[in-house]
């Protein structure tokens, strides 16, 4: 039997997993992610929040990070050869397309998604890039795929491909557009790349 006491907390101290898991809790909720509020909700003090989890813009690009990998991890090209990533790419940009926190975020704040997104500092760009560039290797090695690009240089370019058609709205106020960024890919590996099984 347990007995209750002064000395015996019922519920987890706070700490950075639940501070996360509370923001990204949020985000999916289509709420704004303030940090004051957090750390009122939490318990704890602003200071103590950012020695936690960094800089609010940090704590977003994790938050998106999380998400993009759990699209990744149901996105796969393998045997497929040059048509299997241009499915991938597509599945990918679709995907995120039809996200509602993600759209949401996109709409609220543009310019520091974009920031987040697709700049040299972002962790979700190079981290996808080098996911990316892990399953390309893998076609390369096992001879399914031959590229004329280092597979670093071809994955940071399918990556800004996607990118194109998932931030069309923000960059040029059009739909985004899962189908182009298909034929797009296509295109591009048609045209520069073969597939080793089918290459003479």
């Amino acid at each position: 039997m347990t007995i209750d006491t002064p000395f015996v907390s019922r519920t987890p101290r706070p700490d950075a997993v639940a501070a996360f898991r509370l923001a990204r809790g949020r985000f999916l909720d289509c709420r704004r992610i303030d940090m004051r509020e957090l750390a009122t909700e939490l318990g704890v003090s602003r200071a103590t929040l950012h020695r936690w989890i960094g800089s609010r813009d940090h704590l977003l690009g994790e938050i998106l990070w999380a998400e993009t990998s759990a699209v990744l991890g149901n996105v796969s090209f393998a045997g497929r050869g040059s048509e299997g990533i241009a499915d991938a790419i597509g599945t990918f940009v679709r995907t995120v397309n039809a996200s509602a926190p993600f759209r949401t975020f996109l709409r609220r704040e543009p310019e520091r998604a974009l920031r987040l997104l697709t700049t040299k500092a972002s962790l979700v760009q190079s981290r996808t890039i080098d996911a990316l560039r892990a399953l390309l290797a893998d076609e390369v090695d096992a001879g399914r795929l031959r590229t004329p690009l280092p597979v670093a240089d071809l994955a940071y370019l399918l990556v800004r491909v996607g990118e194109s058609f998932i931030y069309t709205d923000a960059i040029t106020g059009e739909e985004p557009d899962a189908d182009k960024a298909h034929v797009a890919v296509r295109m591009l590996l048609n045209d520069h790349f073969r597939d080793a099984t089918t290459a003479s």
